[in-house]
């Protein structure tokens, strides 16, 4: 019954997801699903709530849909209700889709929702967007956005409350220091914390080169 519901659940995002962006198309869900299934080895939490958390939780990230915040929740709780998943697993993944995008970290009052699933699940997202993969997607999102990869004469804005993160037009490079940087710190499980080491200094390593190359010191 399950497995049956998971696959359903992985052809609904597919086709949902088709004609996505990049970095947030069905290969983005596949990894968070993934590496959120290799938390699941080694944290607590239920298996079933964290696989459809990691499945729906970009099938309408606001960004595509003028900023909506509400179309991903009520998406993933229509197509959850009919497939007659119980209310409180269906409540369960809803609320974390609502609460676990890095932009509510910057509200005054926070996240309002907690759980050992979306521990893993954010952090499984969140993995997604460092290292290798997580250089590929910005770049990948900016030239979407056509946003200049760096502009020197454009600092990074350390300190910007929600509605200035979700209105910015910085370059590329920013995002690292507004956002990628800031994760590690961030993640909320042990091997989470573990995987994001590796991947964090992968970055540090990339800024290093890129301002050397922008430059033309080397």
């Amino acid at each position: 019954m399950e497995n049956q519901l998971i696959q359903n659940t992985i052809a609904f995002v597919q086709k949902e997801l088709s004609d996505a962006e990049g970095g947030h198309d069905w290969f983005h869900i596949q990894r968070v699903f993934n590496t959120s299934k290799l938390l699941l080895q080694h944290e607590e939490g239920n298996p079933l709530v964290v696989q459809l958390a990691a499945l729906l939780h970009d099938i309408a990230d606001p960004k595509f849909h003028n900023g909506n915040e509400q179309i991903g929740p009520q998406t993933a709780r229509i197509f959850l209700e009919a497939q007659n998943v119980a209310s409180e697993t269906t409540a369960h993944v809803v609320n974390i889709i609502r609460h676990m995008s890095f932009k509510n970290s910057l509200e005054q009052d926070g996240e309002t929702f907690t759980s050992k699933e979306m521990d893993i699940v954010k952090d499984a997202d969140r993995l997604d967007a460092i290292g290798a993969i997580g250089i590929a997607r910005a770049f990948n999102y900016g030239g979407f956005k056509n946003r200049e990869m760096y502009n020197p004469n454009v600092p990074p804005n350390l300190n910007m409350t929600k509605e200035e993160y979700k209105k910015s037009k910085a370059p590329t490079i920013n995002h690292f220091y507004e956002k990628l940087l800031l994760l590690k710190d961030g993640m909320c499980t042990p091997t989470g914390k573990k995987l994001a080491e590796k991947r964090h200094q992968f970055m540090l390593d990339y800024l290093e080169q890129f301002y050397k190359e922008w430059d033309g010191s080397v």
